[in-house]
C-alpha cells in the first residue's frame, strides 16, 4: 500500500501544449530525473512511458492523457501528460477541469502555435496558474526572444523571463538562472544529469543584469512586497524574488518562462524546481464551490479530508484486466475500500473495492484517497465524465465537463457476423470513455453512425474497436455532422387526444419558439399562464420538445439554436397523462420547425496554414475555392501564415491536397469555430442526397 502526502507538498499539473512541442519527451526526462523510471522512453521511437497504447506508439502521438506521480525534492507530483492533436481536446478539457498548475510547452522554433491558443485559453477557462517552458532551444531555428514576442502578442500576457539561454540552435548548453544569478551548464547531451552550477559568463553578464531587472521591476508591478522593496531601494534575496514569483503566478498576474531541451536533457531538472516553487498545492486554489443536490443551495467545499466527501469523476477507461477504472480529483473529504459513494447525477449508490494510483498503464493500491488528491477507484460501474461522487446525507455536485460537440461522423459497417454480434457493446464502452465520441443509429438508412472530433480521431477508434475489443470494422466515407434550426419565431398548438374503451390520453400544449445566436444550443421555458397544465406534466413537455429536436424536418438532421417557452394549454383530469404531454409537445415542435422557416447549418472551422511564401498564391487561392474566407496573413520566421473561416464540408482529406500543391512543405491546423448556414444551392444538395440515400436503403 502507498501513503498519502501532505498536501502543501503535492503538486497536480498537467503538462499542455500544441502537437510536436515536446510534451511527452518532457514527461519522459521529469519521470528519469525524479527516479520513477530507470530508462528514458523515446517518442520517436515508440516507447514513451506515457504513449503507452500501441496507436500513440505506432503514431508518435498522445491521444489519452496518462497519469502518473513522481517525487522531487520532497514532494509529491501528479501528473497529467495531455494530447496536442485537436482531435482529443476533450482529454486537455478534463484534465485542466481538475489539475491545479500547468506546464505550457513551447517550440523554440515556433513560439505560440495554434493548439497552443487552444489549450491556453482552456487553462484561462479554470483559471489554472502556468509556468512556460520553451523548449527545443538546440533546433536549427530556435530564437527565445521570438518565441517571447509570440506569447505577448498571441497570448496577450506578461511573460516572466526567470531565464535567460546560454546559446541556441547548435550552441545551446544551459541556462542562467535570474534569481541566483548563476549559470547552469550541461556539457554533454547523454542523460543531462550532469550539470555544473557556475558564475555567469563575462559576454553574457549585461544581458542578464538587465534581464533581472526586467524581472524585478515586472514582479514590482504586479505584487505589493515587491514594489515597496523596489521603491525603497532594498536589496532583495532569493527568497523574497521566489515568493514573490509564487504569488504572481498564483494570481495569473505573469507566467514564469523557463528554457531548455527536453530531447538533449538540458533544463529540466530546473523545471521541477520551478514546479515546487511556484506551482500550487491543493491548498493554494480556492475551495471548490458546488450545490446541494436536493436543495439547489449553493456550498463552498473546505480543502480537508474532515470535510463533507465530493469528489469529481474526470476520466473514465475500460482496463481488460482491472474492469472500468474511474478517474477521480477529491476535492473534500476522503475515499477509502469499503465506502459506499453515492452519484447524485445517476441516483446510484455502489461500493468502493479498490483504490489506485496510475503510472501510465501501471497501477499501484492506496490506502486512501482524500482533499486534493488524484487517483482511480476500480470496477466502479455506474459513472460517467463529469459525474460527482459524494455521500448519500450530504448530496453535492460540482460544476460538470464541457463536452465539445462532434463533427465529422461516419457510417460502421462491421466486416462479419461475430463483429456485429460485438459491436453495440464495445461502442458503448469507448462512448463511456469518451464524452465526445457518440453512437447513433440511423432509422432511415439502418446504419450505425459514428461522430467524433476529426477524421483521426475516427480512425483511433476503428483501431482500438479491433485490438481491444476484437470488433472489425470498415468505416464510410466521413461525413459532416450538420445541423438544423429555425429562422423564425412562431407560436403553435399541440394536441393529443385519443379515446379507446378504457382510459383516454388528453395532452394539450401551446408554445412559443424563437431562434437563437449561434451556440446556444436548445433551451426550454415554462412560463404557464395559470394551472391550466398542472405542473408535474411540465418535465414530460420538456422531454417531448428536446425528444422531437432529434431529428429536423428538412433533413432529419439535429435541431439546435432554437428556445421554446410553454405558455398555456390544457389538462383533463382523468386522461392526462405524461405519455400524452410528451407526444401533445413533440407534435407542437414538429409544426414549428415546418412553419419557422428552417435552415440548414454546418460546422465551420478556423484553419490556419503555415507555408513557405512561393507558395502562398496557391494556397489562398485553394481556399477561396472551398468557400473559405481569409481572415489574415502574417508573417512566420520565413514563412506565411494565413488564418481562414472554411466549412469542415470542404475540408475533407484536406491534407493530401495542401501536401500537393506545396510539395509538402505546408502544415496546417483546423479547430471547431462555429455553425453557419449553408447557401441554399448547397443545402438543397445535400438534403436531396440525404433522401436518396433513405430512399435507397429502404428499398
Amino acid at each position: 500500500m502507498v501513503s498519502r502526502w501532505p498536501l502543501e507538498k503535492v503538486r497536480n499539473i498537467g503538462i499542455i501544449a500544441h502537437i510536436d512541442a515536446g510534451k511527452t519527451t518532457t514527461t519522459e526526462r521529469i519521470l528519469f530525473y525524479t527516479g520513477r523510471t530507470h530508462k528514458i522512453g523515446e517518442v520517436h521511437e515508440g516507447e514513451a512511458t506515457m504513449d503507452w497504447m500501441p496507436e500513440e506508439r505506432q503514431r508518435g502521438i498522445t491521444i489519452t492523457a496518462a497519469t502518473t506521480a513522481c517525487f522531487w525534492r520532497g514532494h509529491m507530483i501528479n501528473i497529467v501528460d495531455t494530447p496536442g492533436h485537436v482531435d482529443f481536446t476533450i482529454e486537455v478539457e478534463r484534465s485542466l477541469r481538475v489539475l491545479d498548475g500547468a506546464i505550457t510547452i513551447l517550440e523554440a522554433s515556433s513560439g505560440v502555435e495554434p493548439q497552443s491558443e487552444t489549450v491556453w485559453r482552456q487553462a484561462d477557462k479554470y483559471r489554472v496558474p502556468r509556468i512556460i517552458f520553451i523548449n527545443k532551444m538546440d533546433k536549427l531555428g530556435a530564437s527565445f526572444e521570438h518565441s517571447l514576442q509570440s506569447i505577448r502578442e498571441r497570448l496577450g500576457v506578461t511573460p516572466l523571463v526567470i531565464q535567460l539561454p546560454i546559446g541556441q540552435e547548435e550552441t545551446f548548453k544551459g541556462v542562467i538562472d535570474l534569481v541566483t544569478m548563476k549559470a547552469i551548464i550541461w556539457e554533454k547531451d547523454h542523460l543531462g544529469a550532469e550539470f555544473e552550477v557556475m558564475e555567469i559568463p563575462e559576454e553574457y553578464r549585461e544581458a542578464s543584469l538587465k534581464a533581472r531587472e526586467e524581472m524585478i521591476e515586472t514582479l514590482a508591478e504586479f505584487d505589493e512586497e515587491m514594489m515597496e522593496k523596489y521603491i525603497e531601494g532594498e536589496d532583495f534575496t532569493e527568497e523574497d524574488i521566489r515568493k514573490a514569483i509564487r504569488r504572481v503566478t498564483l494570481n495569473l498576474d505573469a507566467f514564469p518562462v523557463l528554457v531548455g531541451s527536453a530531447f538533449k536533457n538540458k533544463g529540466v531538472q530546473p523545471l521541477l524546481d520551478a514546479v515546487v516553487d511556484y506551482l500550487p498545492s491543493p491548498l493554494d486554489i480556492p475551495p471548490v464551490r458546488g450545490w446541494h443536490h436536493e436543495t439547489g443551495e449553493e456550498v463552498t467545499l473546505p480543502t480537508t479530508e474532515d470535510g463533507p466527501l465530493a469528489a469529481l469523476a474526470f476520466k473514465i477507461f475500460t482496463d481488460p484486466y482491472v474492469g472500468k477504472l474511474t478517474f477521480v480529483r477529491v476535492y473534500s473529504g476522503k475515499i477509502e475500500p469499503g465506502m459506499t459513494l453515492y452519484n447524485p447525477v445517476r441516483g446510484t449508490s455502489e461500493r468502493v473495492s479498490r483504490i489506485l494510483r496510475m503510472h501510465a498503464d501501471k497501477r499501484e493500491e492506496l490506502e486512501e484517497l482524500a482533499a486534493g488528491d488524484i487517483g482511480v477507484i476500480a470496477g466502479y460501474k455506474n459513472v460517467r465524465t463529469g459525474d460527482t461522487l459524494c455521500e448519500r446525507d450530504y448530496p453535492v455536485v460540482l460544476e460538470s465537463i464541457e463536452t465539445p460537440e462532434p463533427v465529422v461522423s461516419a457510417a460502421v459497417f462491421p466486416k462479419t457476423q461475430k463483429d456485429q454480434d460485438r459491436l453495440f457493446d464495445s461502442l458503448q464502452k469507448l462512448a463511456e470513455e469518451d464524452p465526445s465520441f457518440r453512437v447513433t443509429y440511423d432509422e432511415e438508412t439502418g446504419e450505425t453512425v459514428i461522430s467524433g472530433m476529426g477524421e483521426l480521431h475516427l480512425e483511433i477508434i476503428q483501431s482500438r474497436l479491433a485490438r481491444e475489443f476484437k470488433t472489425h470494422i470498415d468505416l464510410g466515407e466521413p461525413k459532416v455532422a450538420y445541423r438544423e434550426t429555425i429562422t423564425l419565431p412562431v407560436t403553435t398548438e399541440g394536441k393529443f387526444i385519443r379515446q379507446t374503451g378504457g382510459r383516454g390520453q388528453y395532452g394539450h400544449v401551446i408554445m412559443e419558439f424563437e431562434p437563437l445566436e449561434r451556440g446556444s444550443g436548445v433551451v426550454f421555458e415554462e412560463r404557464l399562464r395559470g394551472m391550466n397544465i398542472p405542473r408535474e406534466f411540465v418535465p414530460s413537455i420538456e422531454k417531448g420538445f428536446r425528444a422531437a429536436l432529434e431529428q429536423g424536418v428538412l433533413a432529419k438532421f439535429p435541431v439546435t439554436d432554437i428556445k421554446a417557452v410553454l405558455v398555456d394549454g390544457s389538462a383533463h383530469e382523468v386522461d392526462s397523462s405524461d405519455y400524452a404531454f410528451q407526444v401533445a409537445a413533440s407534435i407542437a415542435t414538429k409544426e414549428a420547425l415546418e412553419k419557422g422557416k428552417p435552415i440548414l447549418l454546418e460546422p465551420v472551422m478556423r484553419l490556419e496554414v503555415t507555408t513557405p511564401e512561393e507558395y502562398m498564391g496557391d494556397v489562398i487561392g485553394d481556399i477561396n475555392r472551398r468557400r473559405g474566407i481569409i481572415q489574415g496573413i502574417e508573417d512566420r520566421r520565413g514563412a506565411k501564415l494565413i488564418t481562414a473561416l472554411v466549412p469542415l464540408s470542404e475540408l475533407l482529406r484536406y491534407a493530401s491536397h495542401l501536401r500537393s500543391i506545396t510539395q509538402g512543405r505546408a502544415s496546417f491546423y483546423m479547430e471547431f469555430h462555429h455553425y453557419g448556414e449553408v447557401p441554399r444551392e448547397i443545402a438543397e444538395k445535400v438534403i436531396e442526397s440525404r433522401k436518396k440515400v433513405a430512399t435507397s436503403r429502404s428499398r
